[in-house]
């Protein structure tokens, strides 16, 4: 029996109006239910730290606190302050239907705005690392969008979000551009040939979280933020993948609060 008809057909199928019987709200129910937790939000801002390394240098300082009430199965919630403000940071969620599956869970909690800082591989060879991308399309080359919203090429952020935001780095110590991803399921098949045609669509890195969480945010009418910080060449190269001093944390906490204050006046 030819399996491609079906299976192809339920790819496609998608009820992009209708709700889901799973919810995260039922997820988190449970979860409080089963681990005793009491129910309470999560800060208005939160950070999804898919490399872990914001997350391990604010412990480090003594500056972050593990949240005791967040009931997510997979994850740890840690809030901490930076330039007077609270926010929330999830570390180490990895890949697209990680990311969104957290953040469902946080916008369910409490959460307002989120920010994605997703390491990311260097396509376009306009600077040498690292620097930073305020992503405002990506290339849809993963899964999880597609049960969001229907086939295109692209996921887009808030245009004009995105437009006030990068205007905020000019002088920035660290670069920041403005421009497209290539959001892939599959790091280790990024091929040359694959490489050329994200180039040649004018892509100036690859990450794998930003097209599903746009994706996410233009269903749910939710206020997402994705940036690329450009760490490395696809290991094509001796000494990549090096973010700069304190693994280049604190630069991105710096793009982080730049762009929240930047929301935040709009």
């Amino acid at each position: 029996m030819n399996q491609r008809g079906p299976f192809a057909a339920s790819l496609a199928a998608k009820e992009y109006e209708e709700a889901s019987v799973f919810a995260p709200e039922h997820l988190l129910r449970e979860a409080r239910r089963q681990k005793g937790l009491r129910e309470s939000a999560v800060p208005d801002v939160c950070v999804l730290d898919p490399d872990g390394d914001i997350v391990r240098r604010l412990k480090e300082a003594g500056r972050a606190a593990r949240d005791p009430s967040w009931a997510c199965y997979h994850t740890d919630l840690y809030s901490f302050e930076h330039e007077g403000s609270r926010y929330g940071i999830i570390g180490c969620a990895v890949g697209a239907p990680f990311a969104v599956l957290v953040a469902e869970e946080l916008f369910a909690s409490g959460c307002n705005f989120l920010i994605s800082m997703t390491s990311a591989g260097r396509i376009a060879e306009t600077r040498n690392p690292p620097y930073f991308v305020v992503i405002d399309r990506a290339l849809r080359d993963e899964g999880t969008s597609y049960h969001y919203v229907p086939p295109s090429v692209w996921s887009s952020a808030d245009e004009a979000l995105v437009a006030a935001v990068h205007g905020e780095f000019a002088g920035f110590r660290i670069p920041v551009d403005r421009g497209a991803s290539w959001t892939t399921d599959a790091p280790f098949r990024e091929t040359a040939t694959a490489i050329r045609r994200a180039r040649d669509l004018g892509v100036l890195a690859v990450e794998m979280e930003a097209a599903a969480l746009y994706a996410f945010a233009q269903a749910r009418k939710r206020a997402v933020l994705c940036f690329a910080h450009v760490t490395n060449s696809m290991g094509s190269s001796v000494l990549d993948f090096e973010k700069g001093e304190n693994d280049g944390a604190y630069d991105a906490l710096e793009v982080i609060a730049r762009a929240r204050r930047t929301r935040e006046r709009r």
